[in-house]
């Protein structure tokens, strides 16, 4: 489902270049290592499993008028994503049948908690607290007070019926809580790292209760698992290839401001894969064209170190044609009546344009539409891809040790022992 255009690296690779990248190899060595239980997710979503987090979904939905989703890192990037991609990044503000959705205990802000303490108000509510360890400070935090809230408002068998847990299998706090103390649970699975979770309950059971159907996000997975596998390496080749010509950054971009989070997901799912050993592509996200008005300088005639990808949807969700008449001579009363659609994918092809002339490489990513099933292909296509650039590059994709090192300055700095 995702097509993967390179015409635009031409100027910066030459076809040996690109062929020159041993992806066969990356693949290979892929099936030997250990945490890629993510790659056979697709192939082992069943009717249980649907069945599971939709009727967990169906409660919680008809039990609260707010959803709390309580975790950080890969435990809500691709929640938070699927939802502003699937739905919009306005979903809490629209109406619709089904609960407001917020997400905390990704920050140590006060100010932060008390807002959406203060947005859940005295309105029935449930949390779903999402963590591999159990024991990760800020939605550690974050589970104390909305357990206390949740205990508070409707006393410990109430807190038993709306607090949701979602761990590991075995070896979790979290999941002995769970146990002890009689709170549904699901499974993270075996050997899934939490950014390569998103296609697991940790990111279907809040896409679930914002209505969106979760059979069709796995649906566009199985359907990239099983044909994209020459689109992700042919990514993962072209940045590789670009990197090795100095091309150290790379700005993802789209011109659709739905996929602000999933780019948020990108990054994190790409920077803990590569970033190791002194080496890495450094990623970043643009939202085009509001951050050409900031960014668009430096990229355009800044240090060239930089590539970018551009995201483009092939058919537009909403319709809407310009109004006529103007209150100034804005130059645009031609522009009457075109869909502003065409506006955006002539920007798209302006800022292409003057970007390669301006020394940036630019790799293009196709995607049929905004829709639960082409979210599901994307989500696989870049975890298949990542993996496969991370290995050319001579890193492990599964570890993120240095991620570690704030948090044992963090413990370190509290008093507290790991």
């Amino acid at each position: 489902m995702i097509k993967v255009n390179t015409e635009g690296t031409l100027n910066f690779l030459s076809t040996d270049e690109l062929r020159g990248i041993d992806t066969r190899k990356a693949v290979d060595e892929l099936k030997t290592l250990g945490d890629t239980g993510w790659m056979g997710l697709p192939a082992d979503y069943d009717a249980k499993l649907s069945a599971q987090i939709k009727d967990t979904a169906s409660k919680i939905s008809g039990q609260s008028k707010a959803f709390v989703v309580v975790g950080i890192g890969g435990s809500y990037l691709g929640a938070r994503a699927a939802i502003e991609y699937i739905k919009s990044p306005n979903y809490n503000a629209l109406p619709k049948q089904t609960p407001d959705i917020y997400f905390a205990g990704n920050n140590a802000s006060a100010e932060y908690l008390q807002q959406v303490i203060d947005l859940i108000g005295d309105r029935d509510f449930s949390v779903n607290v999402v963590s591999k360890s159990g024991s990760t400070i800020e939605p550690s935090i974050g589970t104390r007070f909305f357990k206390s809230m949740l205990e508070a408002k409707y006393g410990a068998a109430g807190l038993k019926e709306r607090l949701y847990i979602t761990t590991d299998k075995k070896g979790s706090p979290l999941r002995e809580m769970a146990a002890r103390e009689g709170y549904a649970c699901l499974e993270m699975p075996e050997q899934v790292g939490g950014r390569y979770s998103v296609l697991t309950a940790v990111g279907l059971l809040p896409c679930a209760v914002a209505g969106i159907d979760i059979d069709e996000i796995m649906a566009g997975a199985k359907e990239e698992m099983d044909n994209g596998l020459e689109s992700a390496c042919l990514y993962a080749a072209a940045r590789q290839a670009l990197y090795r010509k100095g091309k150290k950054i790379e700005m993802l971009a789209c011109f659709e401001p739905a996929f602000r989070y999933t780019g948020e997901w990108w990054k994190q799912l790409f920077g803990e894969s590569e970033g190791k050993a002194g080496i890495g592509i450094f990623p970043a996200f643009a939202d085009y064209t509001a951050d050409l008005h900031s960014l668009g300088q430096y990229i355009q005639e800044g240090e060239r170190t930089l590539m970018e990808t551009f995201v483009t949807f092939e058919q537009p969700r909403a319709k809407l044609e310009i109004p006529g008449g103007t209150l100034h001579d804005d130059k645009i009363g031609t522009l009457a009546g075109m869909d502003i659609n065409k506006v955006n994918q002539a920007a798209s092809e302006a800022v292409k344009k003057a970007h390669i002339d301006g020394g940036v490489p630019v790799i293009e990513l196709f995607v049929p539409s905004l829709s639960a099933k082409s979210y599901g292909a994307m989500a696989y296509f870049f975890e298949r891809a990542c993996a496969v650039s991370s290995l050319v590059s001579g890193v492990n994709p599964f570890g993120q040790p240095g991620v570690e090192a704030y948090k044992n300055n963090l413990f370190a700095i509290l008093g507290l022992s790991k």
